[in-house]
């Protein structure tokens, strides 16, 4: 299983990644966010930073709905985010293994294509 050390650890190793100051964890690379805390928003009431649930980029709408579809106990997703290329994660069901998976493969869609070779061959 899974917290928010293991996001931010994972994140932090990858090359030219920044963490944004934020009220959970915020992660981006070249200025372009691929995992953060997800703010859950209730009707009449302030939004809630949910540093237990991460937001991953995953590039595109079939991705999305394969992830969703083929491991549901792991992904969900919310109004608001529909048509959007973003999966929420909850962190204490998911092992590191496949996390470190999850966020590498987040940043490799967000980062420019020369860091994205770098890492390939490092």
């Amino acid at each position: 299983m899974a917290d928010v050390n293991d996001v931010r650890r994972i994140a932090l190793a990858l090359p030219h990644v920044a963490e944004i100051p934020s009220d959970g964890f915020d992660f981006r690379v070249a200025d372009r966010g691929f995992v953060w805390s997800y703010p859950e928003r209730r009707p009449g009431q302030r939004r809630l930073i949910r540093t237990d649930v991460a937001v991953l980029y995953v590039g595109d709408e079939a991705e999305k709905q394969a992830l969703l579809l083929g491991e549901p106990e792991l992904f969900f997703t919310a109004p608001g985010y529909d048509g959007v290329p973003l999966v929420m994660l909850w962190l204490a069901k998911v092992g590191v293994r496949r996390l470190k998976e999850l966020v590498t493969d987040a940043w490799r869609m967000r980062a420019p294509d020369e860091l994205v070779a770098n890492l390939g061959s490092g």
